[in-house]
């Protein structure tokens, strides 16, 4: 019981005074944890979310669940995809990503 009394006495700041090295400390590390994990993840939903709406007929893209289709009609909350001749499905904006290959295309034109 004595050892974590001299341990709460050795923190402590000195009276009167305010210890402004751990409000800093704290400052700092929220500081690392937006700029290394909250900005990046903004920036890649903003890069998703443009290429949601810039989505065209024609395009070639995979959705969540991995099924590779070319887009032929476009809706406001879903497009119709045909992922063989013949056969369509309709699925969600929300779960289609830009085909492997049109994303290399686009960074070598961007390169």
């Amino acid at each position: 019981m004595s050892t974590l009394f001299i341990l709460l006495q050795a923190s402590a700041p000195a009276a009167g005074g305010f210890d402004w090295s751990g409000i800093f400390m704290i400052v700092v590390l929220l500081a690392i944890f937006y700029f290394m994990m909250v900005r990046p993840q903004q920036k890649k939903q903003k890069e998703i979310k443009n290429f949601r709406e810039a989505l065209k007929v024609g395009d070639n893209v995979i959705t969540a669940g991995g099924i590779y289709g070319t887009i032929r009609t476009l809706k406001d909350t879903y497009v119709i995809l045909e992922v063989d001749k013949g056969i369509s499905i309709r699925v969600d904006k929300g779960s289609i990503y830009a085909a492997p290959e049109d994303a290399a295309a686009d960074e070598s034109k961007k390169a």
